[in-house]
């Protein structure tokens, strides 16, 4: 039973095997206490960067915000799986998230899930509109937990890029559903700027609708604490609903929602003061931006930075720094680790903790980023869909402990 104790899990297969057995620990003492040895690091020409870290792995430190402390820097990105019926998450989520829990990551963030059912990407997203969603998401959050692992959801209004079949469906690129079809009016800052012509063409948004939309985060912000989710990542990228008010190339009002920088971010500020109000103190807020629209006369880098200082001031904790999917007009220079700079600036300029994301595929590659203080966390995103256990083989490469689930460590081990 101590042995059950120490190790701080509630897994069935576990206690069976610890009370079967009062001796456990002795036979399975790298259960209990592991040692730590050195890892590799990178060699980069453009970073000081020993050969050897004779001390733990960066990307193997917690790392704490507010009362939450993770286990490690390792953070899984909002990945849509356009697999959710009403809304609810099903069996595919428990899985698809909880493989990644069992991997090894620290923080696990679920795809962008919708604070009204308009809101939606796809009529497949999940949402969070509803408190029958809280039940659902629940069951994902504890086995989140179960491996020690913290559980985050992103929220999220599409704007005028809702209403659409989702990827695989259409190959050639996203396609708005038509209303006969099962698709929905949509909405966006401005008045007919549609994203392309392959999505609809928004409505503006009234001041009263702008209301209703404030009120439906914190409505999912009250959800999701119930739901017991350890941090809450505010959905402000990618040309979705806030996004699309940030940019001048999409933001054409003329009321106290548009103009300048003060009144294009001013939804994204109420809206981060609604949820961190809606939010326990002592759990973290995260928001996920737009660093540039990578088009000229757009959002710029130099308007994260000053954004990321005035949400810091109402309470936004980490800004996760992507880029593009405003202007379908941008023109992105991709390649590893391309978004990195973006992190590194407003981490630099802010002094807000960052995560650094996009085409970060190596475990050498994301030591290299908090080694060089480039982000305060790094987020996996596609390459965790090839490898779900990229956490538990990054931990491997870099000399850090590697805790594998009990079910899986005595094969693991034999077969290594």
């Amino acid at each position: 039973l101590d042995s059950c104790r120490n190790l701080k899990t509630s897994d069935p297969t576990l206690f069976l095997l610890a009370t079967h057995n009062m001796s456990f620990t002795a036979k399975w003492p790298s259960l209990v206490s592991r040692q730590r040895s050195p890892g590799l690091l990178a060699t980069d020409p453009q970073h000081k960067t020993p050969a050897l870290l004779k001390t733990q792995p960066n990307l193997f430190k917690p790392f704490q915000i507010r009362s939450l402390t993770l286990k490690n820097r390792i953070v899984i990105s909002p990945m849509c799986q356009y697999s959710a019926t009403d809304g609810f998450f099903n069996d595919w989520h428990l899985v698809h998230l909880g493989s990644f829990a069992k991997g090894g990551a620290g923080l696990i963030i679920t795809e962008a899930t919708g604070v009204e059912a308009a809101g939606r990407i796809t009529p497949w997203c999940t949402g969070i509109w509803s408190d029958d969603h809280i039940e659902p998401a629940a069951r994902i959050v504890n086995f989140i937990h179960q491996h020690s692992a913290a559980a985050g959801i992103q929220i999220a209004h599409a704007g005028r890029k809702a209403s659409c079949f989702p990827p695989f469906l259409e190959p050639n690129g996203r396609k708005k559903i038509p209303l006969e079809l099962g698709g929905w009016e949509i909405v966006g800052p401005t008045q007919g700027q549609e994203f392309n012509d392959s999505y609809h063409s928004p409505v503006e948004l009234t001041k009263d609708d702008i209301e209703r939309v404030i009120d439906s985060f914190g409505a999912a912000t009250v959800r999701a604490e119930k739901a017991g989710f350890d941090v809450i990542e505010i959905h402000a990228a990618h040309g979705y609903l806030l996004s699309s008010f940030h940019s001048p190339l999409t933001n054409k009002r003329t009321d106290e929602y548009g103009g300048d920088y003060e009144g294009r971010t001013r939804l994204t500020i109420q809206i981060a003061q609604r949820v961190r109000r809606d939010w326990p103190a002592d759990k973290p807020l995260f928001l996920r931006i737009t660093s540039t629209d990578w088009a000229e006369g757009g959002w710029s880098l130099e308007d994260t930075v000053r954004l990321a200082k005035d949400l810091a001031l109402v309470g936004v904790d980490v800004i996760d720094c992507s880029s593009g999917g405003n202007w379908s007009a941008q023109k992105i220079t991709a390649g590893p680790g391309y978004q990195v700079p973006f992190a590194e600036r407003v981490r630099r300029e802010s002094g807000v903790p960052t995560i650094a994301v996009g085409e970060i595929t190596s475990a050498v590659q994301a030591e290299d980023i908090l080694f060089n203080g480039r982000a305060d966390l790094v987020a996996i995103g596609r390459q965790a869909l090839v490898d779900p256990f990229w956490g538990l083989h990054a931990a491997k490469e870099l000399g850090a402990p590697v805790d594998w689930p009990i079910q899986y460590e005595w094969a693991v081990h034999h077969r290594l």
